[in-house]
């Protein structure tokens, strides 16, 4: 069976890039010509929101698919609606219709019958009428998931991993400046509360192996703290790695391609309003109207800027 690592591979191997867009749809981003267009239409209503949502997504997968090799739909921005909820449907949809594979951040966790559900949901098939299963209407190929409550969540997802073919990121050591404390926290071993996590993953993941050695569960690795980056490749030496915080947030290329392994891989690393909202300031702002060719230029740039990256640290796998 052919697994979500491999394809992120073989996808990255096609396109030379490690860039994954993220999703993130906000009415700041939004140009104008497209609310007003929507708003004309069906007027100030969730029906519109929904539409402007589902247009200006389908025009950033357009535009940065040449350059991206995922995307990353944040469900949050989905949730105020079940227009929008909808919205996130047809965006997964229409991304895997343009050979994007698609990563969830959902952040999903619980234990029991809940976390099987919501595993089956994202990432697995959930149960249908007349005794069979189907995969739900917001499946993607992966999930971000919340390690915290422990075995009894992860086992759950690692359960449909194991059958489907999917994956799953562990939030571990986030993006956010200033970091978390619970993650900074010390433990008796002397460990910090992500480092113990990322040693659990690395017991969690077992048996998850795609055909390139690499591991359908790996977790999220902020590209704002390159110095613990080398550490949790040290403890994960074969996990995949979701690396958020490229761009917009601080981190730089140097920084985001700590995180891959030697032979270039390992990792992918998401950009979200530095591309998205690319029209609206910085090297590629422009007239609104143009808002999916500045997302195509930042996307390139970006693609480009990470290999460099890549190469200088002798990772450069293309």
């Amino acid at each position: 069976m052919e697994t979500f690592v491999d394809r992120l591979q073989e996808a990255m191997m096609e396109k030379k890039s490690v860039l994954c867009v993220g999703l993130d749809p906000q009415l700041q981003f939004m140009p104008p010509h497209l609310i007003e267009e929507m708003t004309e239409k069906y007027g100030r209503s969730w029906k519109a929101m929904g539409a402007l949502f589902l247009a200006f997504n389908r025009a950033i997968i357009d535009a940065v698919e040449p350059y991206a090799v995922a995307v990353k739909p944040q469900a949050a921005f989905y949730e105020a609606s079940h227009r929008l909820w909808q919205v996130l449907e047809q965006t997964i949809a229409y991304a895997g219709s343009k050979g994007l594979i698609v990563i969830k951040d959902a952040k999903r966790k619980d234990g029991g019958a809940t976390a099987d559900m919501y595993a089956q949901t994202h990432i697995g098939e959930v149960p249908f009428f007349d005794g069979i299963t189907k995969p739900s209407q917001v499946r993607a190929d992966a999930v971000t998931i919340d390690g915290y409550i422990g075995e009894d969540c992860v086992s759950r997802f690692v359960n449909e991993i194991k059958e489907h073919g999917t994956g799953a990121f562990v939030v571990d050591k986030t993006s956010f400046t200033p970091n978390s404390v619970i993650e900074q926290l010390v433990t008796d071993n002397g460990l910090t509360v992500w480092e113990q996590l990322a040693r659990y993953v690395a017991g969690w993941g077992v048996g998850t192996e795609g055909k390139n050695g690499y591991r359908n569960l790996g977790v999220v690795m902020g590209a704002t703290y390159p110095e613990d980056a080398t550490k949790m490749r040290a403890i994960l030496p074969k996990a995949i790695m979701l690396i958020p915080g490229y761009g917009a947030q601080g981190g730089g290329s140097d920084d985001a391609v700590k995180a891959f392994s030697d032979d270039g891989f390992g990792g992918v690393v998401n950009s979200s309003r530095g591309i998205i909202a690319a029209w609206k300031k910085g090297d590629f702002a422009c007239d609104p109207r143009d808002f999916a060719g500045a997302a195509a230029l930042s996307a390139e740039a970006s693609c480009y800027d990470l290999n460099g990256a890549l190469q200088r640290a002798g990772k450069y796998p293309f």
